[in-house]
C-alpha cells in the first residue's frame, strides 16, 4: 500500500521559520480536525526531546483512566471483618487509589473526615494504624529527574514540603492519621504505623462426600479469613481541577503524582508491578488503544524533565486529534466535537494553557498567558522548555473557523536562546491561523 505523500510547508510557514539557528532541529505537523487532513509537515516522525509537552500524554491518559472510573480517586479506612461493629479493633488500615488531592484536614476528602466517620461507626480504640502501599513501588519514582518518591497514599500538603524518602512519607502520613483519629475520639495504642495485610482472595478447601465424590466448596468464609470491611471512605472531587492545575502552570510535581496514581490504579496485570516502568507501560498501552502512532516514542516520566524522553509531532497531533474527536465532558452530551470544543466543554482542551489572556501562570493562561498577546487568536496549547529545547503543541482556531491541531518540537544545543525559538513558534501559529 502506498500512502499519500504529505504536504510540506507553505511559503508562509517557511517564512515564519526563517531566523532559526542553523543547529536547531525542528519537526512539525498540522492537521485539520474537521476532515483529518494533514495540512503541513516537516520531519513529523523525527523523535525529539519533548520537555513538558510530555504532560499532554500524562494528562490525556489520566483523564481517560479516571473518567472511566467515575472521574475521582477514593481512600478508605478498613477493619478486620471479624471485628466489624466492635468498639475495639486490632487495626485501622488506610487504603487508597493514588489520590494526589487527599488532605490532612481540609474538607470532605481528608483524613479528618475519615476519622470522624470511623468514630461515628462506633470505633473507639485501635491497636495501630496500618498503611497500604498499594501496587506502587514508590521508591522507583525517585529515579525520575524530579527525584522524589511517589507513594500511593499521599497528602496534598506535601506539595510545599515533600518527603524525601518512602520512610519519611510513611512516618508523616501515619502521624497525621493517628493525630486525626485521636482528635475524633478514637484511642490509638501505637504511634508508629504498621503495614497493611495484603488482600488475598479466599479459596475454599476442596470437599468430598463419604464416597469420595467432589462437593461444592463451602460458601461460608471462616471469620479469620474474611476480608477487611470499610468503616470510612472519602473521595476526591472530579479529576479535572487537578489536571488544570498541572497542565496550565506546567507543575512537575503534580505531573509525577498523576503518573504514580496511574501505577496505583487497580485491575491491571501489566509488567512492572506498580513501578515507574509499570506506569509508563500503562501509558503506552493507553496510547496504543487510542490509535496514537508510537514510532520513535520513548516515555520516561510524567513531567518531561527527562532529556531521555522522545516524542514525535505525529504522536502528539494524533493524541490531540483523538482527544478532540472523542471529547471528555463534565456531563454526557450528543453534541459534535466541534461544538463541544467551541463551547469550551472539552475538558482536555480546557486544561491547556490559553494564549494571550494575561495574568500569572497559575491562571487560565498558564505558561501561555503572555504569548501571542493582541493576536485575537484562540490558542489552547502546551509549552515545553528545557535548556536547548522548546516545544509547543495544541489547538488553534484558524481565521476560516477551522480548528487545527499542531505540534512543533525544536531541539538545539543547550546554549540556544529559547526566546528566539518561542518567537518562531508564535510566528508559526500566526501563519497557520492566517493560511487556513
Amino acid at each position: 500500500m502506498v500512502l499519500p505523500r504529505e504536504p510540506g510547508l507553505t511559503p508562509q510557514l517557511r517564512a515564519a521559520l526563517r531566523g532559526l539557528p542553523g543547529d536547531v532541529t525542528t519537526a512539525l505537523l498540522v492537521r485539520d480536525l474537521g476532515n483529518g487532513a494533514v495540512l503541513a509537515a516537516l520531519s513529523p516522525d523525527t523523535p525529539l526531546i519533548p520537555a513538558s509537552t510530555t504532560k499532554l500524554v500524562t494528562g490525556a491518559v489520566t483523564l481517560v483512566a479516571r473518567q472511566g472510573a467515575g472521574g475521582w480517586w477514593s481512600t478508605e479506612l478498613t477493619v478486620p471483618a471479624a471485628q466489624e461493629r466492635q468498639a475495639r479493633v486490632n487495626a485501622l488500615t488506610l487504603r487508597g487509589s493514588g489520590d494526589p488531592t487527599l488532605s490532612v484536614s481540609d474538607g470532605a476528602n481528608s483524613l479528618r473526615a475519615l476519622a470522624a466517620q470511623a468514630y461515628a461507626r462506633g470505633v473507639r480504640r485501635a491497636g495501630e494504624v496500618r498503611l497500604d502501599p498499594g501496587r506502587v513501588d514508590a521508591a522507583s519514582f525517585a529515579a525520575t529527574e524530579h527525584g522524589l518518591p511517589m507513594p500511593a497514599l499521599r497528602l496534598r500538603e506535601w506539595e510545599t514540603r515533600p518527603p524525601g524518602s518512602v520512610a519519611e512519607a510513611r512516618r508523616r502520613l501515619g502521624a497525621a492519621l493517628v493525630a486525626e483519629l485521636r482528635r475524633a475520639g478514637v484511642r490509638v495504642d501505637r504511634d508508629a504505623p504498621g503495614t497493611a495485610v495484603p488482600r488475598r482472595p479466599y479459596v475454599a478447601p476442596a470437599r468430598r462426600d463419604a464416597q469420595g465424590r467432589p462437593l461444592a466448596p463451602d460458601p461460608v468464609i471462616p471469620p479469620a479469613r474474611r476480608p477487611e470491611v470499610g468503616v470510612a471512605s472519602v473521595r476526591s472531587g472530579p479529576v479535572t481541577p487537578f489536571l488544570n492545575s498541572t497542565l496550565r502552570p506546567s507543575d512537575n510535581a503534580r505531573a509525577e503524582a498523576l503518573l504514580a496514581a496511574l501505577a496505583a490504579a487497580p485491575g491491571s496485570n501489566d509488567a512492572g508491578g506498580g513501578t515507574l516502568t509499570g506506569a509508563l507501560n500503562r501509558e503506552r498501552a493507553a496510547l496504543r488503544r487510542l490509535g496514537v502512532d508510537l514510532g520513535g516514542v520513548v516515555l520516561t516520566d510524567g513531567s518531561g524533565l527527562s532529556r531521555a524522553a522522545r516524542l514525535t509531532p505525529r504522536a502528539l497531533v494524533g493524541l490531540l486529534k483523538v482527544m478532540y474527536d472523542l471529547p471528555y465532558t463534565a456531563a454526557p452530551t450528543t453534541d459534535p466535537p466541534a461544538r463541544v470544543y467551541a463551547a469550551r466543554r472539552n475538558l482536555f482542551a480546557e486544561a491547556l494553557p490559553q494564549a494571550g489572556v494575561g495574568g500569572d501562570k497559575e491562571g487560565r493562561g498558564g505558561t501561555l498567558a503572555a504569548r501571542l498577546s493582541g493576536s485575537g487568536l484562540d490558542v489552547r496549547a502546551k509549552t515545553g522548555t528545557l535548556p536547548g529545547v522548546s516545544a509547543l503543541a495544541g489547538y488553534v482556531t484558524a481565521r476560516s473557523g477551522r480548528t487545527l491541531a499542531f505540534a512543533v518540537l525544536m531541539n538545539g544545543p543547550e546554549s540556544t536562546p529559547l526566546l528566539e525559538l518561542r518567537a518562531v513558534q508564535d510566528r508559526l501559529v500566526r501563519a497557520l491561523a492566517a493560511a487556513y
